[in-house]
């Protein structure tokens, strides 16, 4: 049904993330998950079992979590990589044309920190006109992002409060994507 890319470097130490992933697995949920940090650490990634697994599918969602106002570096090295020319983009690389992408973004911080002038300055979405670019640059249709914000524990969340909630947020995002058939 659909493909997630997982772009979390550090998933076992992750509340927010490793139980929203849980939370599709246990679901059993038609979603094939590709863990990048698991399956390269080294960052040496397949670039062919890459493609064919985004060949396989329709739908892409990216899950990750927000570093630095952007994706995590594995996350960055598959997009350097897999999106290659011929592939995603030139004169035959019409492969991903069609495609839906989605980027599942968990965020440490409440919504509200994100506001002109807010602690943040700017609103999360202006975060990402990169990923909205390469999406339009391939060809691929960018979906609205969705964001689970409030992952951290500094912003008075428990860990229970988090994996609840991210238990919430995965079944909107499984939900979501069954919708996108």
């Amino acid at each position: 049904m659909a493909l997630l890319i997982l772009g979390h470097p550090q998933i076992k130490k992750s509340i927010a993330n490793k139980a929203i992933i849980e939370e599709i697995e246990r679901k059993n949920s038609d979603i094939e998950i590709r863990n990048l940090a698991e399956l390269y650490p080294d960052f040496n990634i397949n670039i062919e079992e890459e493609q064919k697994a985004l060949l396989r599918h329709e739908i892409v969602v990216l899950q990750y979590p927000l570093y630095w106002y952007n994706m995590p570096g594995i996350l960055k090295q598959w997009f350097d990589v897999v999106f290659e020319h011929q592939f995603a983009y030139g004169s035959k690389g019409d492969k991903l044309k069609g495609k839906k992408l989605l980027a599942s973004v968990t965020v440490g911080s409440v919504e509200q920190e994100y506001k002109p002038l807010g602690k943040h300055n700017f609103r999360i979405t202006e975060f990402f006109k990169n990923i909205e670019q390469t999406a339009y640059f391939v060809q691929m249709n960018f979906l609205d992002p969705m964001f689970f914000h409030g992952t951290s524990v500094v912003d008075g969340f428990t860990e229970d409060q988090i994996k609840e909630r991210a238990r919430l947020y995965a079944d909107s995002l499984i939900n979501y994507v069954k919708d996108l058939k």
